[in-house]
């Protein structure tokens, strides 16, 4: 079976066919940065991480752009509550992405556009439009005429244009030929950052920017657009209408996550109930959060509740707990193994990643079975089969990202506990189970957790 995903502008299941054999091009609504992210915005960066992972392992080389929406007007809104420049608040918030997505170990973008580094970009692309007379200039700004791509307009977010509401994307409708039309360029107002344009100085509209910055780096045509499903209408229809009526030929596939709800809402920060990632890796590890985030389909909506995240937490951990003993016993770890066919096929099959947790947790089960009657055989393949998988969802506790590689504190710590372990061995072989006993005490209060096994003592941080 080959790669199916859900097109959300077919509303189908369609079979993977990359614009060029053996690449794949991905394009992924990145963050726009007035404030730090929350868990709703991560779920769509680990999303598109296991996507691209998924992706690379069945063979392509994979082109990655997640860009970051660095001007707009919530970002502006923000700038003059706290009176500091815009780039301030732009700057520090788009650190606190980049560090969330790292530390739910996204893999880094090939490339991470700023909608403010592409301006050039922009103001090409409105040439087109006013050129093919999908765009006009009126009062400073820049409008899309949606009439004049009436026939198309809404086949994304299957609307039609009459049942369309207003734009409402400017302080004064009154420029615009309808009030539908949505604004590529925003005239120059006092105490707002500007950049020269044929038409005036101004700011880019949102949508512009997505489609510069996408076509920039992947082509006039590339394979898969991604995001949030709240951002079908009016954003992803809007970036389709600009981009073809300027003649591109844009994404070939649509693919959009899920939303994450607290109760029967969604989360976001104007409602005040976002969860943000500092907040969320003192409940659980990140790997944690990562798995929870991981598990469900990434169309389907999430439900947060703490109880469900303590659940996926000590879910991962059974998975954990196998690959620890299983390396106690296998050192060498076939990295070229093959997939469990089963795996695959989830995977394949519009990245259904709860049936491919499933099947995780089936040879895990079997993983404990064969190292119960000491199968090394049967154990290394399974560990293999393990460790290959949980490299494809981004959940492998022995890779650097989850190991905490590069700490200066590990070999320390490694050495320290080592020593204790070695203390409380002479103590058991002289059967002073006291002494033994207050080491493990000791070692506890210090949050680290000791188990006897066949193999000999093993520990691990205390969760």
């Amino acid at each position: 079976m080959s790669l199916h995903i859900y097109d959300t502008s077919t509303r189908a299941i369609r079979e993977f066919v990359p614009v060029e054999a053996g690449r794949a091009s991905i394009y992924l609504c990145g963050a726009t940065v007035q404030a730090p992210p929350h868990i709703g915005h991560i779920r769509s960066g680990v999303n598109f991480d296991v996507l691209r992972r998924w992706m690379a392992r069945s063979g392509y080389d994979v082109r990655f752009c997640r860009n970051v929406t660095d001007i707009d007007d919530k970002i502006i809104r923000v700038s003059a509550e706290e009176s500091v420049p815009w780039f301030v608040v732009a700057e520090r918030n788009q650190r606190a992405f980049t560090w969330a997505y790292d530390t739910l170990g996204c893999l880094p973008p090939t490339v991470e556009p700023r909608a403010t580094g592409h301006v050039p970009e922009m103001i090409t692309l409105m040439e087109r439009l006013i050129e093919r007379g999908h765009a006009y200039a009126s009062g400073g700004d820049v409008y899309f005429d949606v009439q004049s791509y009436a026939d198309r307009y809404g086949s994304l977010s299957n609307q039609k244009l009459e049942n369309m509401r207003p734009a409402a994307d400017t302080d004064d409708e009154s420029c615009k030929r309808d009030p539908r039309d949505f604004a590529l360029w925003k005239g120059a107002k006092p105490g707002e950052p500007t950049w020269p344009t044929p038409w005036g100085p101004g700011r880019p509209g949102w949508h512009l920017e997505c489609s510069a910055m996408a076509t920039k780096y992947l082509g006039p045509t590339f394979d898969i657009h991604g995001g949030g499903i709240d951002l079908i209408f009016p954003h992803h229809e809007n970036e389709i209408a600009q981009s073809q009526a300027a003649g591109d030929g844009f994404a070939q596939y649509w693919m959009h996550n899920g939303m994450l709800k607290i109760g029967a809402e969604k989360m976001s920060k104007s409602l005040g109930n976002s969860l943000l990632i500092p907040e969320m890796v003192q409940k659980v590890r990140p790997v944690e959060l990562r798995y929870y985030l991981a598990g469900p389909h990434y169309r389907s909506s999430i439900e947060y509740s703490e109880e469900a995240l303590l659940e996926a937490a000590a879910a991962y951990q059974r998975i954990e707990g196998f690959v620890t003993r299983a390396a106690e016993v296998i050192h060498d770890v076939d990295a070229d193994a093959p997939l469990p066919q089963a795996f695959a096929d989830a995977l394949d099959d519009d990245l259904g990643t709860p049936q491919a947790l499933a099947v995780v947790h089936e040879v895990v089960r079997e993983g404990n079975v064969a190292l119960s009657r000491g199968d090394k055989e049967a154990v290394a393949r399974l560990l293999a089969e393990t460790q290959n998988m949980l490299d494809v969802l981004g959940l492998d506790p022995r890779s650097p990202q989850w190991r905490g590689a590069g700490s200066d504190l590990t070999p320390v710590v490694d050495a320290l506990v080592a020593v204790a372990l070695e203390q409380r061995k002479a103590a058991r072989e002289r059967k002073d189970y006291a002494a033994a006993d207050a080491i493990r005490n000791q070692l506890a209060a210090a949050g680290i957790t000791v188990e006897d096994t066949p193999h000999g003592a093993r520990w691990e941080l205390s969760r």
